[in-house]
Order: C-alpha cells, then structure tokens, then sequence
C-alpha cells in the first residue's frame, strides 16, 4: 500500500459521509451494526471505530426514565481526561434523542475501550463550546457540513469523570 493510501482513505470517507445519502442511511445501520459487534466483543469493539474512536453512552430516557444504550463516536480529550459527544445526528433536522436524555439526567455511564466508566454529561455553550468547535471540526470536518445543512445548532456535550453511584 503506498504511504498516502490511508489518508485518501481517510477524505474519501469524510466525502461520502458528508452527503445527503449517508445523513438518511447511517443512522439506521451504523448504530444496530455498532450494538451487534460490540455485544459480540464484549464490549471491546464497534465497527464505526474504525473511522473514528467511540463510545457507548448508557444514559437515562428524558421521558420514559427507561436505561438507554447509544453507539457514539466520541472526541477523547486526553489531556483532560474527557470526552467530547456531538449531536449532528448525521445533520439531520432533529437532535438526536440521547442529547435531551443527557439534559434531563447528565448522571450517564460510558463504555470506552472496553472499560465502564461513569460520567457527568455538561452541554456546552458560549466561548466553551465554540472551542470545542473548532477541535471538533479539526477532527472530524464533515461537522461543519452537518451544520450548514440544518437550522439548528448542534448541541455539544463534554463528558467529565465522576464518582460511580
């Protein structure tokens, strides 16, 4: 494989994800193939990790109070020691449920790396979250894409360490 093959692999992935087609299919796929790997590697592994790092967040349902499991790609902060969650919903019009469950109850668990993890969920705004942003976007450009197609503002989460209940 020549030297530049993975990082041509790596726009052409952001160019498909960035279209319409991809914004309609993957939120149906991406998540139930997420689950089926993840439950079959004990939690070690997802398929869209391949592409981005991820997590699964187990949150509260802001209305059913129900325990919710969401495959997510995730920002880890290394220096900080947390995690950066986006609510593109692959730049849809509605946010993604697991946004308003974390807004409801911020108290949510992560799997990441194979490791549980509780954490506190803090939406993000102002100056803070367009910090964020820009690391977001350094990151993962397709977002900004996400961002000009819809009216709303994607909603930002940081997800911080906390003492297990």
């Amino acid at each position: 494989m020549r030297a530049g093959a993975g990082a041509d692999r790596g726009r052409l992935i952001q160019k498909v994800s960035s279209t319409r087609a991809f914004a309609r299919i993957a939120p149906h796929v991406i998540p139930v193939l997420d689950r089926i790997v993840h439950r079959l590697t004990g939690g070690r592994a997802m398929l869209s990790t391949q592409l981005l790092p991820g997590l699964v967040l187990t949150s509260t349902g802001a209305r059913s109070g129900q325990v919710r499991r969401t495959p997510l790609a995730c920002v880890p902060e290394k220096e900080r020691g947390t995690w950066l969650l986006v609510g593109s919903n692959f730049g849809r019009e509605r946010h993604p449920g697991w946004t308003a469950n974390l807004r409801r109850h911020p108290a949510a668990w992560i799997t990441y790396r194979g490791r549980d993890i509780p954490v506190r969920a803090r939406q993000l705004e102002g100056a803070e979250r367009d910090e964020a942003w820009e690391e977001l976007l350094r990151f993962w450009p397709p977002y900004a894409v996400y961002q000009g197609r819809i009216d709303r503002r994607i909603r930002v989460f940081r997800l911080e360490r906390r003492e297990a209940d």
